[in-house]
């Protein structure tokens, strides 16, 4: 991997299209590290094709595929001239599984593609990719498609992912790679991609990415060190207050008065111990402010990774509408974050915007036609089953789902493509409601908003970060 000076700031990877190929463009032409969300990629891809390809990005960007019959194919059978009409659905896609046809995985790798394309065009800066490790069907391919791309990083948090350094040094050099899923039962299946089969009997050698997890303990951190299968290049320590998913508590799960999970000293990482690794880590978790910067570099960090305040900038994937909903609201002080223990299908605490409006507070409609965050489980004929805690109840408990498992949940996977405009139109008529989610410091961005717009962008973003801050390298000049 060619050589290159360490970010001092890293742009989350949030939600599924929150940060989007503009947002991580943005970010990078500043000097700093942009990440592109590679959850749902797929389905991102596919609905940006049915509204009729605004701008024509995604065509352009299908183009630089280097298979073009399988951009061809795919731009044929989800692209619509002018968009779909407004109260048509779209029209679906088939849900992942271990045995995946070769339109799901060229879908997967050509999505990832057109994602980390689009962002690293025109430009020369870092660009990353963050995925979780709690969805592990799309991983393999979506990991190819943005290394096809060129990719500098890969983010990866929700869970302990020892396995894929070894998967980036694979695909540099045009070998199959595996991933054991996890299932419940004894038997743990594999998926399988290789290079050979996708893109003929002689791939590319690419450019193996920095690998940098996040993690919410010196011990995980040790553990990635050490039993990793190849070079980890860093941590991301996220603190319970980041937005998105967080790490349960340790221990048995106490819940505050407000109904929130309680954190204690033992959910606090040890940065002396991390630093004793002597990996570069970045600092995550209300670290959006001024000055927050300058503290983390005095604990030894390489820097701060940022999600909350890029979330609701110009170039972000949430629509105009709930950033103006939201950002009314936090310039009133009647905003409020909550962290729910029960609202994801993963069993992680989620943080949950609650803005008092019915439409974005409320999400009642269980389901499961995207599969997104599905698991696996092995049926008593050793078959590979899939369920969802968030599905229909009757439907999940036949699966031999606990029913104890659905209490509280929501369908993260709806919400949250309904929040960046990608929402499905429901039978009754009306849109899928968004679920937004962020960091506790959400409130904390009211100094963006001294002007009488609520708008600010990526830009402004960054030149709050850098105030007060004793770094003076060329990464962290703005350009104007």
């Amino acid at each position: 991997m060619t050589s290159h000076s360490l970010p001092r700031i890293i742009q989350g990877g949030m939600g599924v299209g929150v940060s989007n190929w503009r947002l991580a463009k943005a970010v990078s032409r500043l000097g700093h590290l942009g990440v592109v969300s590679g959850t749902a990629l797929n389905l991102v891809l596919v609905r940006r094709l049915q509204l009729g390809d605004p701008g024509g990005h995604m065509l352009r960007a299908l183009r630089h595929f280097p298979l073009p019959d399988v951009a061809a194919r795919i731009a044929e059978r989800f692209y619509v001239p002018g968009g779909k009409k407004e109260a048509e659905p779209f029209a679906p896609i088939p849900m992942l599984h271990i045995r995946m046809t070769s339109s799901q995985v060229e879908l997967l790798v050509a999505s990832a593609f057109t994602e980390v394309f689009l962002a690293k065009e025109s430009h020369t800066g870092l660009i990353g990719i963050n995925l979780l490790e709690k969805i592990q069907l799309p991983t393999l391919a979506t990991l190819y498609g943005a290394m096809l791309a060129g990719v500098h990083y890969v983010l990866m948090g929700a869970g302990i992912p020892n396995h894929i350094p070894g998967v980036l040094d694979a695909f540099s050099q045009g070998e199959p790679a595996s991933l054991r899923i996890d299932a419940s039962g004894e038997v743990q299946p594999e998926i399988l991609f290789n290079p050979r089969n996708f893109m003929g009997a002689s791939p590319p050698d690419l450019t193996r990415p920095r690998f940098i997890p996040v993690i919410s303990s010196a011990t995980l951190a040790l553990t990635l060190a050490r039993k990793a299968n190849g070079m980890v290049d860093g941590f991301i320590v996220e603190g319970t207050s980041a937005g998105g998913h967080n790490a349960p508590p340790r221990g048995p799960m106490q819940l505050s008065c407000k109904g929130e999970p309680v954190y204690g000293i033992r959910d606090h990482a040890d940065l002396q111990k991390i630093r004793s690794l002597g990996l570069p880590f970045w600092l995550a978790g209300s670290y959006g402010a001024p000055g927050k910067l300058e503290e983390a570099l005095h604990l030894g960090a390489s820097g701060i990774q940022v999600g909350t305040a890029f979330a609701f900038c110009e170039e972000s994937g949430i629509t105009p509408e709930l950033k103006r909903l939201v950002l009314e609201k936090v310039r009133a002080g009647t905003i409020e974050v909550f962290t729910d223990p029960a609202a994801s299908p993963t069993g992680f605490p989620f943080k949950v915007v609650r803005a008092g409006d019915s439409n974005l507070d409320q999400r009642e409609r269980r389901t499961c036609d995207l599969g997104v965050l599905r698991e696996a489980y092995l049926r008593q004929d050793q078959s590979i089953g899939y369920r969802c805690p968030s599905e229909p109840l009757q439907d999940y408990v036949r699966k031999g789902g606990n029913v104890g498992n659905t209490t509280g949940r929501k369908c993260v996977c709806n919400g949250l493509l309904a929040t960046i405009g990608l929402g499905q139109s429901l039978s009754n008529g009306q849109l899928e409601p968004p679920l937004i989610t962020a960091g506790d410091s959400l409130a904390d961005i009211a100094p963006y908003l001294l002007r009488k717009s609520l708008n600010y962008n990526a830009a402004d973003v960054i030149r709050m970060l850098s105030e007060s801050s004793p770094v003076k390298n060329e990464r962290l000049l703005l350009h104007s």
